[in-house]
This record gives C-alpha cells, structure tokens and sequence, in this order.
C-alpha cells in the first residue's frame, strides 16, 4: 500500500468551511485530504464526512477521517486517523473494511515503536514547531528530533512529519528521512501552494529512500 506524500488536514470555524476547504484542496490537486472536525455530535460529523466523500470521490482524492473510526467505515473513507488518545489501532482494524488505512500520531521514539507494533499504515509524527491548530501540544521535535527518530527506528512504515511546517521548511525535513508532510494552515491560507508542494516532495524524494509513496 502506498502513502501519499502530501497531506492536508481540513480547516475551518464550521463544518461548511471545511467542505469549503476540501473542495478547494481537491480543486487545486491535493491527493489526500484528512477532515478533521472537532466538538461536534457524531451526527454532524457524520453528515459532513458524507458530503467531503462525494467531494474526494468527485477527484479521485483519498479521504482519512480523523478519530471517527465508526464514521469512516461508514461513508467508506479511505482511512482513518487516530489520535493517541482515539482507540487502538489493532481493535480499530477489526472493525473496518480491510482496504482502508489506519494512521498514528506519535511524538516520541516509544510512540512511534508501539504504533508499528500495532501495523499503522503510517505515523503522522509531530510537532515540526509550536503550531495553534492543536491543543494540548507535545514537545516540538524540530529537526534533529525527526532525524534522531527515525535514525533509530530504520522503518519501512511511511512517517508524516506535521505540525507548523512551511513550505520553506519541507527540503530541510526530507533529509531526515521523513516520507511526507501534513499540513493544515499553510495550505489553508493559500490552496494555489499545493502544485509546488508536490513538486517539492516529489523531487526530494532520493533513490536511496526505501518508500514508494507515490499515489496510487
């Protein structure tokens, strides 16, 4: 299976600005987009998972629903994204259809092993730096935190690098070894950015890196 190289987290003070959002995202060539919707009845968030899966399937975009494991099976997502306080990866497996993907958030080395342990299909690692979109933020990893990381863990399991990342930052960040990038504010500001963006990662992406996470 493989794993996108750019991921774009949904944003947005409604629902509707989230579809909004992803509708643009999909419009301007995002290949993934993860709707990450907060504070709200599983009802809501299950009315608007229906609608971002008729933008995505409109695009052929994946689509990765953030927590809502139940949701995502539902409306036939993708995947799911599971926060480290979201359920087991290993229980949420039995419950979704066997195509679709599981990714992790993971902040330290320990996280990173227990989630492989767990067969995600990817970790999205973070934070890059401080970043407001999250509450209750982990230590900020930086560079050399991602490069320690995945130095030691010699994976084959595709890690996101997330969290206040810029497109300045992303040359930089592909030299640790990170697979791809996460982003929500960024690309959210500006969804003409998403054509450098791939182009960035996809020229990053040296032969001697072991992954081929090119789209499907």
């Amino acid at each position: 299976m493989t794993i996108n190289k750019l991921h774009y987290i949904s944003q947005g003070a409604t629902p509707k600005e989230h579809l909004e959002n992803i509708q643009n995202a999909c419009h301007s060539g995002a290949e993934l987009v993860q709707l990450r919707l907060k504070n709200l009845s599983d009802k809501k968030i299950l009315k608007t998972a229906l609608e971002a899966r008729e933008i995505t399937n409109h695009f052929q975009t994946r689509l990765i629903i953030n927590d809502h494991y139940k949701i995502a099976k539902e409306v036939k997502a993708d995947g799911v994204h599971l926060g480290k306080s979201d359920g087991c990866p290993t229980e949420v497996r039995k419950h979704l259809y066997s195509w679709q993907i599981i990714g992790g958030t993971a902040n330290t080395l320990e996280d990173c092993k227990t989630l492989i342990n767990k067969e995600v299909d990817y970790i999205g690692l973070g934070p890059f730096r401080f970043t407001t979109t999250k509450e209750n933020l982990s230590p900020v990893l930086g560079l050399d935190g991602y490069s320690l990381i995945i130095e030691e863990l010699k994976t084959e399991t595709p890690i996101i690098a997330i969290g206040g990342i810029t497109e300045n930052d992303i040359p930089e960040l592909l030299k640790t070894g990170v697979s791809g990038i996460a982003m929500s504010g960024e690309i959210t500001r500006d969804f003409n950015k998403i054509r450098s963006l791939n182009k960035l990662l996809q020229a990053g992406n040296s032969e001697e890196q072991k992954y081929d996470i090119n789209n499907i």
